[in-house]
């Protein structure tokens, strides 16, 4: 699967479900949050609640920028982590990429410092969109909906053959 839309602040976004696609490292993450069957949001104090995510750092394997930025912006420990996706956005004179995983948190770890958040924010539901002014413009564009429709075929079981 792979769309292209703009974002809220007009950038052109390409979203694809193809690990490597845009033949770029990606730089950094963005990271949906389970723990204890709750979403596992950070706030950011300017741009509102969002997914934990970041800039790679060095030359980690992304994997562990993933499991880095949840731990830091949550005190989440990441016991499993899938990739969903991958997306490009393509500023005026550059672009950068982005992976996108599914994260499930075994614990969270009281921090003093959650860096540049205010640390975890556990909801039990998600909106049917993130509109609201709460949330940052990250949330705002159809990265989140596609990544989370993605999670939702991965988290429903799977019928037996014969089952309705």
């Amino acid at each position: 699967m792979q769309e292209t839309f703009k974002d809220v602040n007009g950038n052109v976004i390409t979203f694809t479900t193809k690990k490597g696609a845009f033949f770029k490292e990606p730089q950094h993450v963005l990271v949906i949050c389970r723990y204890n069957d709750q979403w596992l949001l950070t706030k950011h104090p300017q741009r509102g609640l969002e997914f934990p995510g970041g800039k790679r750092e060095g030359k980690e394997r992304i994997q562990d920028t993933a499991k880095r930025e949840v731990f830091e912006e949550t005190g989440g420990i990441v016991s499993k982590l899938r990739f969903i996706g991958e997306y490009e956005v393509k500023l005026e004179t550059e672009s950068f990429i982005k992976s996108v995983f599914f994260a499930s948190v075994d614990r969270l770890e009281d921090k003093k410092d959650y860096l540049e958040t205010e640390g975890p924010v556990l909801l039990q539901s998600l909106p049917s969109d993130f509109s609201g002014k709460e949330f940052s413009f990250i949330m705002k564009d159809r990265v989140v909906e596609l990544s989370l429709k993605e999670i939702k075929n991965i988290m429903e079981p799977v019928k037996k053959v014969g089952e309705s």
